[in-house]
């Protein structure tokens, strides 16, 4: 086999010449400190191109844990006696959304789990999430990003009719086999068909990536390629985190290293994307490394004292304060960056949105 040099995949990288699937992988496998660095440095040249020193922060909500999935890797899992639960009634949401709109953040990620009293209750629990998206719009004036999980098709029409402008909801891995080894009794194909149909009816489309759960780098490109084909306006990767009272617990947190990898190889293959440095794996000591990777979003900002949890770290850096707009702003100082204004972000928004449909968004040098 042909030795693969790092210079070369660079400049075609910075000059925006798609990669070979082996070259995706040689940058995915990269352990030497040097070597991985200068792939960051890549990647954060491919962002100022496009976004220049401005990250776009999120508002996180996780207004329900409840959940009627039984996914191995999740804390927040049916059978979970250990996890916290609640459920935040309407006007608690909306008190926390107007909170955080205070602050700066320029959306409002509203998450759950597939909780049945929302999604199993006939059209009455539907309604309620609608209203809930309605309120929160309404009061906020933010662009909204819902997670409820699998919804049907008229009522992720309704949730766009009532301000939801983001549909976000992960396969976690494109290798099926995986796949059903994650998300339990889950269709793959119908979590996947949800996310096409959000893009036919005009809505902005998160996909996401689990790592350190049986992937290989295979998975992690036919992965890249399967975002592409979805054209997902916004694409992230978060590590494994155990959890206590899940099937993986056991699986041990994996090091950062592919998860930062990932980030800068998803900027150099969709450089004009939205890439989140979540705060739910790592906290704020992890922040920096994400940025400096080619991430450009900040999520999971959470409101102290208002009794919510993380998805991953349920409780990490929140009652500190260190999920929030000020407790972040060393880190973004300390990588030349700066928060993006509520009005960049809309712009940024209303391009992708009129390019809905198109197969050529952003030059993605991903190859064929």
């Amino acid at each position: 086999m042909a030795t693969i040099n790092l210079d070369p995949i660079l400049d075609k990288a910075l000059h925006q010449i798609p990669l070979a699937r082996e070259e995706i992988k040689f940058l995915l496998k990269l352990s030497d400190p040097a070597q991985r660095e200068r792939v960051f440095l890549t990647a954060r040249e491919l962002r100022g191109k496009y976004f220049e020193d401005k990250v776009f922060l999120y508002g996180f909500v996780y207004f329900s844990t409840y959940c009627r999935n039984d996914c191995a890797f999740c804390y927040y899992r049916k059978s979970n006696s250990l996890c916290q639960r609640y459920r935040k009634t309407a006007s608690e949401v909306v008190d926390i959304a107007c909170a955080l709109a205070e602050t700066g953040v320029c959306l409002i990620d509203l998450t759950m789990g597939e909780d049945p009293a929302y999604l199993s209750n006939g059209f009455e629990g539907y309604e309620s999430l609608i209203e809930i998206v309605r309120l929160v719009k309404k009061n906020t004036g933010l662009p909204v990003m819902i997670s409820p999980g699998v919804v049907p098709g008229e009522v992720l029409k309704e949730l766009k009719k009532a301000g939801a402008d983001w549909y976000a909801c992960y396969q976690e891995t494109h290798n099926r086999r995986l796949y059903k080894k994650l998300r339990l009794d889950q269709s793959y194909g119908e979590r996947w068909a949800i996310k096409v149909y959000a893009k036919t009816i005009g809505m902005l489309v998160e996909e996401g990536l689990l790592v350190g759960v049986g992937d290989a780098a295979d998975d992690i490109v036919n992965s890249f390629l399967e975002m592409k084909s979805l054209g997902a306006e916004q694409v992230r990767t978060m590590s494994f985190v155990p959890q206590h009272g899940t099937p993986l617990y056991s699986l041990g947190s994996p090091d950062d290293r592919l998860e930062l990898n990932i980030i800068a190889v998803m900027r150099i293959l969709f450089p004009d994307r939205l890439i989140p440095a979540s705060l739910d794996v790592k906290g704020i000591l992890g922040l920096k490394e994400r940025l400096d990777a080619g991430a450009n979003v900040v999520t999971s900002l959470i409101p102290p004292d208002r009794g919510l949890v993380g998805v991953s770290q349920s409780t990490l850096d929140i009652a500190e304060g260190y999920r929030t707009v000020r407790g972040i702003m060393l880190a973004l100082r300390d990588c030349g960056l700066t928060p993006a204004t509520l009005e960049a972000y809309v712009k940024w928004m209303a391009e992708k949105q009129g390019r809905l449909g198109k197969s050529d968004v952003g030059k993605e040098m991903l190859c064929w």
